[in-house]
């Protein structure tokens, strides 16, 4: 993966480009390329929320300025074809014309750990609901006795009662069908433990981030972290 850069003179003249690898030797090659021409005004970064975002967090911590560039104009694109070159030119000109002024988020205090970290729960809990319908699909092909062992049993006791299952050798599509459902139960076991973890971190999170938004009514932490994600690390 690369970065490429483009640096304009104050009246929109292409003084040079370069193109960088995405690491930090590459990011500290483009800041000394940079500074060698003069006074810096802004780094304008296409995609400072995503593949732009680690390079944005290297130029702050070096004291620069950097501001959201946004996606070139999909209609130029089309007319003149992909060209990181000619993007990174766009860029610099949207900065320089002050089309650019969106200060992008910081991306490196709480609520970035709260969206890493809702990432990882938000999955948990997706996966924990998939194992809990497959194993209720495959509770239909069961013994009479199972099915009525199970029945309108909560999803916390369904899995620790199939979790515990003893299969005998798979002989029959009744044993690999129990095999099926202790994996089943087993893995949704972990995922809820899983789940509740990365909650109770984000909790304490949002908590030590912006206290008062959970003292709001009707706002819980799954809501509390939403809004903090949404409006970033800014003031």
């Amino acid at each position: 993966h690369i970065h490429v850069a483009a640096v304009l003179d104050t009246i929109g003249g292409i003084l040079a480009t370069l193109t960088v690898p995405t690491d930090t030797g590459g990011f500290k090659q483009l800041l000394t390329w940079a500074d060698s021409f003069g006074k810096i005004v802004a780094f304008g970064i296409e995609g400072t929320g995503s593949y732009g975002a680690t390079l944005t967090s290297f130029l702050r911590r070096h004291g620069h300025k950097v501001v959201e560039a946004g996606r070139p104009d999909r209609r130029q694109r089309r007319m003149n074809g992909k060209s990181d070159t000619l993007d990174a030119e766009n860029a610099a000109r949207s900065v320089l014309a002050g089309f650019a002024t969106v200060i992008p988020k910081t991306a490196d205090s709480s609520v970035e750990m709260i969206r890493q970290l809702k990432i990882a729960h938000d999955s948990a809990v997706i996966d924990r609901s998939a194992a809990m319908i497959s194993m209720k699909a495959l509770l239909v092909h069961a013994d009479d006795t199972l099915r009525r062992e199970t029945n309108r049993m909560t999803p916390i006791k369904l899995a620790r009662h199939l979790a515990a299952l003893r299969p005998r050798n798979l002989e029959t599509p009744s044993d690999s069908l129990r095999h099926a459902l202790r994996s089943l139960a087993r893995r949704w076991q972990h995922l809820d433990s899983e789940a509740k973890e990365l909650r109770a971190s984000i909790e304490a999170l949002v908590n030590r981030t912006a206290p008062q938004l959970l003292e709001q009514f009707g706002i819980g932490v799954d809501t509390a972290a939403e809004v903090l994600i949404v409006a970033g690390d800014n003031p």
